[in-house]
């Protein structure tokens, strides 16, 4: 093979080329990636072998099950990746001066967060901007960072927690609330006006999934370990457990609706991370689209209620 040329490279090799090799990559297979992008098995063989002849170096290993990136394969795929996410930028910002604000936006939150705050401003965001075509990922608050690392999600907005991960993200403050203690009416701590999670744990504490890291961490730094009796997804659900006398449970603030106040009773929940603090991410070191920048900023401008 021939030594690397990087003008031989550009002249050389077209964005088609680059795409079929990453449909290689990731079909593991040449055919099924002509397939995929709808050309001839003999006509994509012959493209990657080219690009490996301009490359001078063997991009893909070959096996009787299929292919698989060699070690400059995979450094190529790297960089293939990233100019295909530049380009989806640079398609984002051009359009943005030519026909107005549009394209599509992927947003990652909890309903503990999309139902009291996201649900609201995203309406007004879309309202503003009618050409973006926005689409809303429902996950668990351990499962949006991720998201927004692996390139699923363009923004996510999630609780902070010890247990994240954040080494893939930049992040910013967006808003905060306060958990509170639910239990029922007439139980033993309702006439208190705060209580701590200690007074709590001897009761049966009903889980929501959002809350189990929280709840377990809490329960370890008491020497206990937590062994929930119920677990549910929802926290009307878990309210309505507390109004049957079925347990207490803990939730955000923003989620119990004065209603509730009538069948259940609500205490201040006095321990340091009571305070929940709600945060973006975006992908670090990867520039902003106009679509996002100006989602963040109508976040960040909104009245604090």
């Amino acid at each position: 093979m021939s030594t690397f040329n990087r003008l031989h490279l550009i002249r050389q090799v077209d964005l088609f080329t680059l795409k079929l090799f990453v449909s290689a990559v990731e079909e593991q297979q040449i055919g099924l990636a002509a397939i995929r992008e709808n050309i001839a098995a003999s006509t994509a063989t012959k493209r990657i072998q080219d690009l490996e002849d301009i490359a001078g170096v063997k991009l893909l290993e070959r096996g009787p099950k299929g292919v698989s990136p060699s070690p400059a394969g995979a450094v190529l795929l790297r960089y293939i990746r990233k100019i295909f996410d530049d380009l989806d930028d640079m398609r984002s910002e051009i359009t943005s001066f030519t026909d107005g604000m549009q394209g599509e936006l992927t947003i990652a939150s909890a309903r503990s967060i999309i139902v009291p705050f996201l649900s609201r401003e995203v309406g007004e965001f879309c309202r503003e901007y009618p050409l973006v075509d926005l689409v809303m990922q429902e996950l668990e608050n351990a499962e949006i960072v991720q998201a927004v690392v692996r390139g699923e999600a363009d923004i996510g907005v999630f609780a902070a927690a010890h247990e994240l991960d954040l080494g893939g993200v930049d992040v910013t403050p967006y808003r905060e609330d306060r958990l509170i203690a639910v239990v029922p009416k007439g139980h033993r701590l309702s006439e208190q006006a705060s209580v701590t999670f200690k007074d709590l744990l001897s009761e049966n504490v009903i889980a929501v999934t959002a809350m189990l890291g929280a709840v377990r961490a809490a329960t370890r730094r008491l020497g206990e370990e937590f062994k929930p009796r119920y677990s549910v997804r929802s926290a009307g659900v878990a309210v309505s457990l507390v109004q049957a006398g079925l347990g207490v449970t803990i939730q955000p603030e923003c989620l119990v609706s004065h209603e509730l106040f009538s069948r259940v009773a609500v205490l201040e929940l006095a321990e340091p991370w009571a305070l929940r603090r709600i945060h973006i991410a975006t992908a670090r070191g990867r520039d902003q689209n106009p679509i996002v920048r100006a989602l963040i900023k109508q976040l960040l401008d909104r009245p604090r209620d």
